[in-house]
């Protein structure tokens, strides 16, 4: 038994005891498949377990192919990253924002400029998800309850259009905030391509690196595959919750850049390990190599770089649409400068290191998701076996 297979496997089986039912992780480098291992449950009602054909709701890793997307059409030359938004988008013209005064009384007045094509990617547009912190959320959580209330369901240009009419909660650049500018990428994407999100996604990556079980929406016939998403109640109990999967049902018609595929641990670790790879994987060139290198770069400024503060990701700063790792001392990781990804809601994360050749793709479904415990001590139990 090789050391990552033995720390790996008792890490994997130490998570599932206090976690998630079940979880899985897959580790590349260089073509090679150092490390895939599975431990505990797809489904506690069936004692179904998490095999390789397990398919997961990756919500916000989605981001990842979202940028990846985006990028291959600006080596396309179909934008430059300062061009302004509202070029591509007309709904972004004359952004209002939300500002307060000295009497802390809220008020709009104009954008102090555009938003940016590159603040959409590094979250530094103004835009948010929907919540109670500030003006912007409060009134996007509001139109979006509305509409399901009224049982409508927006499309990916839908959803732009909505955000659009919001003022936003800063100057574009101004800081860095995590929301829907995603989402707002992807409406970019079929704006520039003349495609649908999905469509794009499929002929352009999923096909090439043959992604068959990779999607927005659950396919006919591997409804079984799906594992089962499980939520802590107050007394620590588990409990399968389905409330959230109005997006991945059949006739949905919203493709969300931000949040909305579906994938397994394979199909995801064909799309990392293609990057990790500088951009080819058996043969199938997907993007650029030095396109890669300037995703996976620190793009926020001395400015807005303080507002990039989740405790877990201490030591990172962020690019094109992904963490970047820059400081591992800071953060105490044992890891490669350089190393980029990005994590989903229930738990599932990927590590792309392109100096090494390296990739991993994890795998649960469970909120909350011990994202800041899990995943470091899967990060650094794959460096510390590195030869």
């Amino acid at each position: 038994m090789n050391l990552l297979k033995e720390r790996m496997d008792e890490l994997l089986n130490d998570i599932v005891k206090d976690g998630p039912v079940g979880c899985a992780c897959v580790v590349t480098q260089d073509g090679n498949e150092l490390y895939k291992g599975m431990s505990g449950l797809a489904d506690l009602a069936t004692n179904k377990p998490i095999t390789e054909e397990t398919i997961y709701r990756i919500y916000s890793m989605t981001k990842v192919v979202t940028v990846t997307a985006a990028l291959m059409l600006y080596e396309r030359g179909k934008f430059l990253l300062t061009d302004p938004l509202e070029m591509y988008l007309p709904e972004f013209a004359q952004m209002q924002v939300f500002r307060t005064d000295g009497d802390n009384h809220i008020y709009q007045s104009p954008a102090k400029h555009s938003i940016q094509i590159k603040d959409l990617f590094t979250m530094t547009s103004g835009i948010t998800y929907p919540g109670e912190n500030n003006e912007t959320e409060k009134l996007l959580a509001k139109k979006m309850e509305q509409l399901e209330k009224e049982g409508r369901e927006l499309t990916t240009r839908g959803l732009s259009k909505l955000i659009a009419s919001i003022p936003l909660a800063f100057d574009p650049g101004e800081r860095w905030h995590y929301g829907m500018s995603h989402d707002v990428l992807g409406a970019l994407i079929e704006a520039v391509s003349g495609q649908r999100l999905g469509d794009f996604f499929r002929k352009e990556i999923f096909n090439p690196l043959q992604m068959n079980d990779t999607s927005f929406r659950i396919r006919e016939g591997k409804e079984e595959h799906v594992c089962t998403f499980y939520r802590i109640d107050n007394d620590g109990e588990k409990f399968a919750d389905d409330t959230l999967d109005r997006h991945i049902q059949p006739d949905s018609l919203f493709d969300s850049g931000g949040g909305g595929l579906l994938s397994t641990l394979d199909d995801y670790s064909k799309f990392v390990q293609m990057l990790a790879n500088g951009g080819e994987l058996n043969g199938a060139r997907i993007i650029g190599r030095k396109t890669i290198e300037l995703m996976a770069s620190d793009h926020l400024t001395d400015h807005n770089r303080h507002t990039f503060n989740w405790p877990h990701f201490k030591g990172y700063s962020y690019g094109l649409g992904v963490r970047v790792l820059v400081n591992p001392q800071a953060g105490g990781i044992n890891g490669t400068i350089g190393e980029f990804g990005w994590p989903g809601m229930l738990g599932t994360w990927t590590l792309i290191d392109p100096k090494e050749k390296l990739s991993a793709v994890y795998m649960q479904q469970l909120l909350p998701s011990f994202e800041p415990v899990n995943h470091p001590k899967i990060r650094q139990v794959i460096y510390g076996t590195l030869e």
